[in-house]
């Protein structure tokens, strides 16, 4: 343990209104060293780092950098300090070059010429000494998620930054993506770099952490080497109970109501590119049907020809009986009213609006059926009661029916999104990564959860990048590759390099 340590916080409290968000945190980061920060949705970690990194000011409590005491009064504060933060939603331009979002906010003048072609030149010399190769003249848009994580920690190294703060680095990307992330950290802290890892996959800080704090409910309430605990420990420690971090589930009843079936689908986009190809499928009442595949395979299209909101160009779709194709297509609001709920994969896109308060989001979609709608006017005491109801059943925190949906954890807007499409006991539940972002308590509930609309007789379809997940979860799996069904396993015979090998298109 060196003398000084690279961070070291003591006594913090930050308090939004009634919330009392951090309680008196106090906690040593070491030098070049990866700290963990675990806790579930709503603990406070991402408020924790966010005040250390000058977004929010502390109510109280003192910061200190390097023995020093400092006052974080802006992001740019923190930089100066050599404190850079790469956010779990990227802050990137979509437009823009690789080059020029690093750049972007520190141009180093009013003529940039010279300034990029000497940022050029810092770019790959980054890239070559921490392992984070991409394309400088590539266009965001154009990245995979992995490579636009690696352009936002070149960003903040280009500023000078020595220690890296990660806030959930994992939640978006592929277990591949992961496995590389790893690596880059391990180089990082090779050369000297101090990071913070905020997550709640304890596998993540159980593999990279050298020390691990926990929080619950804005408090530190306890602090491990991680070469000393476990993820059965820490998972109780978060949770305040036993977690039982394997699923337990009967076997699905054989032989239900075909309620989901496509026959040769496809969808050809505008540009003329295949996204989906002669895809087969049917899911039957009272059986979990998971789809694996690394992202950008298909999956996220599926979902969306199978909710309404894309009409296929080719084959068939049919829908607890009613058939649709490309010249009889079925929006999303025809689809739930056939008894289709879906889960969005991007929550904030498709699930949510996050300027609405949550009681709002906990009826969207679903706000002109009554008991929500009067006379063409929405009936708020009617509304706030159900959301309300919601809450307290799928425990979504802080209990606050009129909160912005922006204000809630990633988790717990999850939860909330779940909430809304899982309440209504649809005859179908389409469901896009059900607990990316979400902490380990929660994915227990919501795993518990989909499994009893299993068994209340729900036909359900998971699509989930998280190979242990699916596997936990599905009772039958199929692989997805380049937009075709490459392969079907029953769950009891699947096993992860089996699964690898069909998401690789190759034969296992």
């Amino acid at each position: 343990m060196s003398a000084t340590p690279a961070i070291e916080l003591s006594g913090i409290h930050k308090s939004f209104g009634n919330v009392h968000a951090v309680r008196g945190v106090s906690l040593r980061v070491e030098q070049a060293a990866v700290t963990g920060i675990v806790g579930e949705n709503g603990a406070g970690k991402s408020t924790l780092m966010s005040i250390l990194y000058g977004l929010y000011h502390a109510d109280a409590g003192e910061i200190r950098i390097g023995g020093q005491a400092v006052r974080m009064d802006s992001p740019h504060a923190a930089i100066a300090r050599g404190i850079g933060m790469v956010h779990q939603h990227f802050m990137l331009v979509d437009t823009f070059t690789v080059l020029e979002n690093v750049v972007l906010g520190a141009e180093g003048g009013a003529l940039l010429a010279g300034g990029l072609a000497t940022a050029r030149a810092e770019l790959a010399r980054l890239a070559r000494e921490y392992g984070l190769a991409v394309d400088p003249d590539a266009r965001i848009a154009d990245l995979s998620v992995g490579e636009q994580q690696r352009v936002e920690i070149l960003k903040v190294l280009y500023r000078g930054a020595r220690i890296l703060i990660l806030d959930e680095p994992s939640a978006v990307l592929t277990p591949q993506e992961t496995d590389q992330l790893f690596r880059i950290l391990g180089t990082l802290g090779e050369r000297g770099v101090t990071i913070v890892l905020i997550t709640h996959k304890l596998r993540e800080i159980m593999a990279v952490t050298d020390h691990v704090y926990v929080m619950r409910q804005g408090e530190i309430v306890a602090d491990r080497a991680t070469a000393e605990t476990s993820a059965e420990e820490l998972a109780e420690l978060m949770v305040g109970r036993k977690v039982r971090l394997q699923l337990d589930k009967a076997s699905a009843t054989a032989g239900g109501e075909v309620l989901l079936k496509a026959e040769h689908l496809g969808l050809v986009d505008r540009r003329g590119v295949r996204l989906l190809d002669d895809v087969g499928l049917e899911v039957r009442g009272g059986e979990i049907v998971g789809i694996a595949g690394v992202s950008g395979n298909g999956q996220t299209e599926l979902l969306q020809v199978l909710s309404g909101i894309r009409a296929p160009t080719g084959g068939t779709l049919t829908v607890c009986g009613r058939r649709i194709d490309a010249r009889h297509p079925c929006d999303p609001a025809e689809m739930r009213g056939l008894g289709v709920a879906h889960v969005p994969e991007d929550r904030l896109r498709q699930g949510m609006v996050a300027a609405f308060r949550a009681a709002e989001t906990s009826i969207l979609g679903y706000q002109e059926e009554p008991p929500f709608c009067r006379n063409y006017l929405l009936d708020g005491p009617a509304v706030g009661a159900h959301c309300a109801s919601l809450m307290e059943r799928f425990d979504v925190r802080p209990r606050a029916p009129a909160l912005r949906s922006s204000s809630f954890s990633g988790g717990n807007q999850q939860k909330l999104v779940l909430a809304r499409e899982m309440a209504r006991e649809p005859r179908v539940l389409l469901v896009g990564q059900p607990t990316r972002g979400v902490d380990i308590g929660a994915i227990e509930f919501i795993h518990r959860e989909l499994v009893r609309s299993r068994d209340k007789g729900c036909a359900v379809l998971v699509v989930s990048v998280e190979l242990d997940e699916i596997l936990s979860l599905a009772d039958r799996i199929l692989v997805m590759f380049a937009g075709r069904i490459v392969g079907e396993v029953a769950a009891g015979r699947a096993d992860e390099r089996t699964l690898g090998l069909m998401m690789a298109g190759a034969s296992a």
